[in-house]
């Protein structure tokens, strides 16, 4: 099955690969047989999988990158050339974007059963693709979620400085030294502007003046190729979705109302619904439920937010509330940090009833600027301010951009 020409691009891959890890890289079970790692187009799934491949004892021709959605790839089935590699002595099998690939999981599962000396480790960039495989792979592949780069993340890539993640916990109980030991090195502020703007990507390295360019495809595949294959949306409706999404990236930080979504963007309320579901799930949405209650696929948020704030820099060019870009930072932070699955983060943040969002059902946080007060969560217990624009925090307020240090 021609292995010297996927070595060879293998070899072309793995030069000048970058050396800097993402936060992930250390919390996955690089020792499990199977493990698959999920992520959102441009996260850098690709480049991970190949610095454990660089890193791996195998080595040599023991193990083996192949991007599945290579042209010359759609000759193969993948469970043969995974036999194929396994018989002359593979130990390594590193497939990515094998969403692409018709029935993969079941390819994997026979592939794991067949091959028990083989570890196979897989990326997939649709969410919704991946969902939709019917073999069961839960007690085979462990799987992660890679998700964009948080500010912490973004200070390595950007400055090379490095810092060490925090939890919530140390931000809450000890914000104050936390800050001054990176006040001493960066300028916090300076480079949060940039990160809203373009710094969730890791493509933003490749060139920021086309960063822009380059996210709008990201979107445009997940709304024109995704969602239609997965949940065999009209592609008459897309332009729709495009509508609700630039809607909602110029929209103030307010309660949901599906009312005005459905009018503005001529789609029927109870598609609404399902829309903004399937966006949730393809990494388009974060929505976000009220501090009690169960979990309701079709039922309506307390608030919209797009995954990212870079999103919103991407879906526009008008001026975009100041508030809703804070309140995104906050939550897409807060939910990554805790969810290396995406269903993990379904309960993490919540509505809150006095504030804007409960965390972890414990904590209370009010999102705003410089002089916001605690009159909203007087009376709270465990309350806290996230206030943007201070570089250094007081007792219950705490610096905005600090709460992306926790992944």
């Amino acid at each position: 099955m021609e292995m010297q020409y996927w070595f060879a691009e293998q070899e072309a891959r793995l030069r000048n690969l970058p050396t800097t890890k993402r936060c992930l890289y250390a919390k996955i079970d690089w020792s499990a047989r199977c493990l698959g790692i999920l992520g959102a187009r441009g996260t850098g799934k690709t480049t991970i999988m190949l610095q454990r491949l660089l890193e791996s004892e195998s080595g040599g021709e023991k193990a083996l990158y192949v991007s599945v959605d290579h042209p010359r790839f759609q000759t193969f089935s993948l469970y043969d050339f995974g036999r194929n590699f396994h018989a002359y002595g593979g130990r390594v099998l590193v497939l990515d974007e094998v969403h692409k690939y018709p029935n993969w999981a079941g390819h994997i599962k026979t592939l794991y059963d067949s091959c028990p000396e083989l570890q196979i480790i897989f990326s997939g960039s649709s969410v919704l693709q991946m969902q939709e495989q019917d073999a069961d792979l839960s007690r085979r592949a462990v799987m992660y979620c890679l998700h964009g780069l948080s500010f912490r993340e973004f200070l390595l890539f950007e400055l090379g400085e490095s810092f060490p993640a925090l939890t919530l916990e140390n931000v809450l109980q000890d914000h104050a030294s936390h800050t001054r030991e990176i006040n001493n090195r960066v300028q916090p502020l300076e480079h949060f502007r940039n990160y809203l703007h373009y710094g969730y990507y890791p493509f933003f390295l490749e060139g920021k003046d086309v960063y822009s360019i380059k996210l709008g495809n990201v979107i445009n595949h997940v709304l024109e190729t995704d969602l239609p294959q997965a949940r065999r949306i009209d592609l008459r409706q897309i332009v729709k979705l495009k509508k609700l999404l630039s809607f909602l990236a110029l929209s103030a930080p307010s309660q949901v109302n599906i009312q005005k979504l459905s009018a503005s963007t001529e789609i029927s309320r109870p598609k609404v619904y399902e829309y903004l579901e399937s966006l949730h799930q393809a990494r388009l949405l974060n929505l976000i439920r009220g501090a009690k209650g169960g979990y309701k696929i079709i039922s309506k948020p307390d608030k919209i937010y797009l995954e990212n704030p870079n999103l919103a820099c991407a879906l526009t060019e008008e001026q975009i509330h100041t508030g809703t870009l804070r309140e995104t930072f906050f939550v897409t932070q807060i939910r990554n940090a805790y969810a290396l699955w995406p269903a993990e983060a379904r309960h993490i943040l919540r509505s809150a009833y006095n504030g804007d969002f409960l965390v972890k059902e414990a904590f209370t946080f009010e999102i705003g600027g410089k002089n916001k007060t605690a009159a909203q969560i007087k009376g709270v217990d465990n309350a806290f301010i996230a206030a943007d624009e201070i570089e250094t925090g007081f007792k219950a307020k705490i610096p905005l951009w600090l709460f992306g240090f926790l992944y």
